[in-house]
């Protein structure tokens, strides 16, 4: 039962941008049909990959299992620990646009959430930029996440801050 409740570490950076992809189409796909039914299926997969990284979620099985098998292109090994934390970002989010949306009635609180995901999956999908890596980092730097953390993000964290 623990291994189903684990995330994998390390992440192949391939897989992580292409789910990143998915979520860009879903949330684009949310903001323009304002269908607030959307949402849940984001939180879902969100959740389902915090989790269990992939072995739930539609959207990361398909990519991990499908996508990446016919790229044929190396793996690129990066930490997991900081990608879960970002996955724990987005569920947190879209969790909320759905307390937001069918909870309170608020659909335009629930769209700035589904934007705001929007942004971080772009950045990650496109550029390559995790945001919740970053803040990841940046949270260990202060000391708030203890460097046992995520031992591999210490030399990371440690260019990072020297840059």
């Amino acid at each position: 039962m623990r291994a189903f409740f684990s995330f994998p570490n390390p992440v192949n950076e391939i897989a992580a941008r292409l789910v990143a992809g998915g979520v860009v189409g879903l949330t684009a796909a949310i903001l323009v049909s304002q269908q607030p039914w959307l949402i849940v299926l984001l939180a879902f997969g969100f959740v389902a990959r915090v989790l269990t990284g992939p072995r739930v979620s539609p959207l990361a099985l398909l990519v991990t299992r499908v996508v990446v098998p016919r790229l044929g292109i190396a793996e690129r090994p990066v930490p997991g620990t900081p990608k879960r934390f970002a996955q724990g970002i987005g569920a947190s989010l879209s969790v909320f646009a759905v307390v937001a949306a069918f909870g309170f009635g608020a659909d335009l609180v629930a769209y700035a959430l589904v934007g705001a995901i929007l942004v971080a999956a772009s950045l990650e999908a496109f550029v390559g930029f995790c945001m919740g890596c970053t803040i990841f980092a940046w949270l260990m730097r202060v000391g708030v996440i203890p460097e046992s953390a995520c031992e591999a993000c210490i030399d990371i964290t440690k260019r990072r801050a020297a840059a």
